[in-house]
């Protein structure tokens, strides 16, 4: 390879790069504009077919007859691994479990409680938000569904769950997301609610519209003074709502619900993203400007070599 091979080789290099500058600034500079124009709000309001379930813990004795439930209707095996193989037993929300009846107990008192876990059905959802492919999205009436053929098991949505609530099949070849759906496919669908509430044989927890069941449970309130945590209903404003709520005797805590404030975390999310494109703006659009400025010296360089090449003879160095 002479010498002028190479120097044309840095040569076309360095034009590529300034082409790569280039396009990135175009890039990236319209950003700001699609963050702003995506932005949810803060306190989101359920549409008016919006349905949820509502569970009471003080109703609920802990028999468990929600999961086995939720396993046939979901076609999931029992997790008998704490159990030598006999009986289901999962110890939380896991690839083979989307609803699962757990028990808070005080060790330094009789304080004791029952709470169900499976997802929340956020009014706007976090996970769906972190999705960056679609996968997760609110279909009809709410539910927070799943589409297999969209995931790329990014697992995005396990961090971006406040609930912890989706869960990843390790064990897998081809690995799942597995999350309460609220039998959106085979209940919902076909008119039936979904098998955890049907299967309950106390009343804990009931299926119906969001509006009554916030109703039903602000009436238990008012009936029953005193017997319930702060007075108010989990999940009517943490996280900018949910369509699962909780009634209890205990603190939310306690039962491993997280204090949550009122807005959006979609909200959160946006104003972060349209924060960083909007102070990443002006960095980009520098660049874009040198990026012009030194093609324009480059482009001056090139003509004085091509007329130093042709006086002299000689080969440019670069």
């Amino acid at each position: 390879m002479n010498v002028m091979t190479a120097a044309l080789s840095r040569r076309q290099a360095f034009k590529v790069m300034l082409g790569l500058g280039g396009t990135a600034a175009s890039v990236l500079l319209p950003a700001p504009a699609k963050a702003e124009a995506e932005e949810h709000p803060a306190h989101p309001v359920a549409p008016s077919d919006a349905i949820a379930m509502l569970y009471d813990s003080t109703v609920c004795t802990g028999c468990k007859a929600c999961m086995p439930a939720c396993n046939e209707a979901n076609n999931l095996p029992a997790d008998t691994s704490m159990s030598g193989g006999i009986w289901d037993m999962p110890t939380g929300l896991n690839a083979q479990t989307k609803n699962i009846i757990e028990l808070y107990q005080d060790p330094k008192s009789d304080e004791f409680a029952f709470v169900k876990r499976q997802c929340m059905h956020c009014l706007d959802p976090a996970c769906v938000s972190g999705c960056p492919f679609g996968a997760l999205e609110k279909a009809d009436w709410g539910a927070v569904t799943w589409t297999s053929s969209l995931c790329i098991g990014c697992r995005y949505c396990e961090v971006a769950c406040p609930f912890e609530v989706p869960k990843f099949q390790w064990d897998s070849w081809n690995p799942k997301i597995v999350k309460c759906e609220f039998c959106y496919e085979q209940r919902l669908k076909q008119d039936l609610e979904p098998a955890c509430t049907a299967a309950c044989p106390t009343g804990a927890v009931v299926f119906g519209k969001r509006v009554d069941l916030l109703a039903k449970a602000k009436d238990r309130i008012a009936n029953s003074p005193g017997k319930y945590f702060e007075q108010r209903v989990y999940g009517e404003h943490e996280a900018g709502g949910t369509q699962v709520l909780y009634l209890s005797s205990v603190s939310f805590q306690k039962l491993g619900l997280p204090k949550l404030g009122t807005t959006s975390l979609g909200h959160y999310a946006t104003k972060v993203s349209s924060k960083v494109y909007k102070w990443l703006g002006g960095p980009v659009l520098m660049a874009g400007v040198f990026g012009f400025l030194i093609r324009r010296n480059w482009n001056r360089h090139e003509a004085e070599r091509l007329l130093n090449d042709k006086n002299t003879g000689e080969p440019d160095q670069l």
